[in-house]
């Protein structure tokens, strides 16, 4: 069959349309096998294009994903940014624009370096090293990859062998040589075969439970995110706090979120004291809640009371979030650059787990629980992994669903249990098999409690992190790459 040639408009239209099909493979559509769909829609018709078509197609998937999937943006720039729609809507266009730049860029170089050779396979590697590069550029954005909609697919087994990159790996070759056995290609169907038929040979449990269940209390506060650093707002804080703590009875650990006191340590020791104070002998308390040191700086942190060694300090922050890049130039041109809080510092990397009793918990702070090796190097030493966040700036949108979806990958990927704490939901507990065990409904202010067995032993993930899932993308590039001469000869940009 010969090869797929598409009208440059049609394909245009295919890559917005697999740009909303990613969006719908993951949480709360759970769509997942829209996600090779989506793959072979990108690749369909690929190899006949110029290096700038293909471009125009990669910025086409990228709008339809990020203004489907990442429209969540507008509700923090809006709704708790102080911004009127017209800028808001310019602002959120930017952002979907600038993130689209990613694939654009990836699809760019792949037609400018790749020639017809091995061409499913090339697609599917350069797809992961654009993931990659997501990753850290500019600070790293690694929302909606392709493999994370798949902890609810037969490809889940991945996970624990090689992270969220080996199954968007898996996800893009599905499509690409999805493609190809449509075109008659017939050797496809034995590696498309392997691809999903290997996981009902890989282990369903990579680690096994250590010493006694522990039973946690997450409490939920649901406070206005608008007024929380008013006066009017601390004072309710430290009500529905206090108030949701005490009575508390036969739990070990009382969790609060990111955050959940809006004041610094130093502030409110006292309360934080008073709280543990009130609880039964035995119950400890852990809470996230900014500090400030001696010489200035500031940190969003967990710190805990009673019998809690060590504190955690984030160290992936969020800009315009918890700091503000080019400060100078842009603090006070709107009032979206304004931050509610000092700008933070970043915690050190390689921080050591948390101890409550003999139970070691490894904390990711918010968005910190989307980078996967991040997580991966707290779950090395710990039993428990803990993330608490403040989805407040969500809204009602999609986006704590999908934070949610991420912490599941994140337990399945390191064997470990999840905690998650959040200020309006979603608070979930989460096991090593990243099942969600409870769940705490949406805006409202309630306790949920539940048990948490800790695990011991290292997935093969947890021991490597993501590189050989980006080694092994990149020599699936490899054969494809053009020869200098025929790169000259060939496409143009």
């Amino acid at each position: 069959m010969a090869d797929i040639r598409l009208p440059p408009a049609l394909g245009c239209l295919l890559a917005l349309v697999a740009g909303v099909f990613t969006t719908l493979s993951t949480a709360p559509f759970s769509l997942w096998w829209l996600g090779p769909v989506a793959a072979g829609l990108i690749f369909l018709g690929l190899p006949a294009l110029t290096p700038r078509q293909a471009a125009l197609r990669g910025l086409c998937y990228g709008i339809g994903l990020f203004g489907s999937g990442a429209s969540w943006v507008y509700v923090s720039i809006h709704d708790y940014g102080y911004t009127g729609v017209p800028l808001a809507l310019l602002l959120t266009a930017l952002f979907v624009i600038g993130l689209a730049l990613f694939f654009a860029a990836t699809l760019w170089g792949y037609r400018r370096l790749c020639g017809p050779r091995f061409a499913a396979l090339t697609f599917a590697g350069a797809w992961v090293l654009g993931e990659w590069l997501r990753t850290w550029l500019f600070t790293g954005f690694p929302w909606l990859l392709l493999g994370s909609a798949q902890i609810d697919s037969p490809l889940a087994p991945w996970a624990p062998v090689g992270g969220v990159y080996l199954l968007s790996l898996i996800t893009a070759l599905t499509g690409s040589l999805g493609v190809e056995l449509v075109r008659r290609r017939w050797w496809t169907a034995a590696p498309l075969a392997a691809l999903w038929l290997v996981p009902l040979a890989l282990p369903t449990q990579w680690t096994t439970p250590q010493g006694e269940p522990a039973r946690v209390a997450l409490l939920q506060g649901n406070l206005p995110q608008l007024m929380k650093w008013r006066p009017e707002g601390q004072r309710r804080a430290i009500d529905t706090y206090l108030a949701l703590t005490r009575g508390l009875d036969d739990v070990d650990l009382v969790i609060w979120p990111e955050a959940a006191l809006p004041m610094f340590e130093d502030q409110a020791a006292p309360l934080l004291e008073r709280a543990h104070a009130g609880l039964p002998e035995g119950t400890e308390l852990v809470t996230g809640i900014l500090q400030r040191d001696a010489d200035g700086l500031y940190y969003n942190s967990v710190v805990g009371r009673g019998d809690v060694a060590g504190a955690y300090r984030k160290s992936h922050l969020v800009p315009f979030g918890e700091y503000l890049p080019l400060e100078n130039l842009l603090r006070g041109a709107i009032a979206f650059f304004d931050l509610p809080a000092p700008a933070m510092t970043p915690g050190p990397e390689g921080q050591a787990p948390m101890r409550v009793g003999s139970l070691a918990i490894g904390n990711a702070i918010c968005y910190e629980i989307i980078y996967a090796d991040l997580v991966a190097e707290q779950a090395r030493e710990a039993g428990v992994l803990l993330t608490v966040s403040n989805d407040t700036w969500f809204g009602a949108s999609i986006g704590p669903l999908q934070h949610l979806q991420m912490a599941r990958l994140r337990a399945l990927e390191n064997g470990r249990p999840v905690i998650r704490a959040t200020s309006n939901g979603v608070t979930a507990l989460i096991d090593a098999q990243g099942r969600v065990t409870a769940r705490a409904p949406q805006f409202e202010t309630v306790v949920l409690e539940g048990e948490v067995m800790a695990t011991q032993g290292l997935t093969p993930f947890t021991r490597t992190g993501s590189w050989p899932a980006w080694l092994l993308a990149a020599l699936l590039v490899l054969p494809g790459l053009r020869r200098r001469s025929a790169g000259r000869a060939g496409d143009r940009a």
